[in-house]
């Protein structure tokens, strides 16, 4: 039995949430193991969300974000990368690999991508294997 990987995805509303929606309206496919939340702004994710979704089962979690100079409000998308780089930095230190956070830019023009990331994500990810090494999770269990 192979390990398939629960990935979430925090996806801004103006651009990537839009690139991974013109993703399926061009046909593409990619892994359905992304699940994938609108937010206003990457901006807006914290520690707090990304720390969650791991404790709730994620084994991976990605903040995809408008590009760099293209933020609907204005910096969101740099502050959340800084918090990300951070984060995976502190990641290790709760026995978890820094691997399994991503961060990316895309416009909504970029559906292919956007696919092409989420695969890539999915292969990382799964070679990992499960979060806490399959061991019960906290939370719900779910991502």
């Amino acid at each position: 039995m192979s390990f398939e990987p629960k990935i979430l995805a925090f996806c801004c509303h103006h651009c990537a949430y839009g690139a991974a929606d013109l993703s399926g309206a061009l046909r593409l496919q990619y892994p359905v193991n992304v699940q994938i939340i609108r937010v206003p702004c990457s901006g807006r994710i914290s520690e707090e969300h990304v720390l969650n979704a791991f404790v709730n089962g994620a084994d991976g979690v990605c903040v995809a974000g408008c590009l760099k100079g293209n933020c609907h409000y204005q910096t969101g998308n740099l502050r959340v990368e800084k918090r990300v780089d951070i984060l995976k930095n502190r990641l290790s230190d709760i026995g978890i690999e820094s691997e399994r956070l991503h961060m990316f830019h895309v416009s909504a023009a970029m559906g292919a991508p956007f696919a092409r990331f989420i695969e890539e994500l999915v292969e990382t990810i799964r070679g990992l294997g499960p979060t806490f090494g399959g061991q019960e999770r906290g939370g719900r269990g779910t991502a």
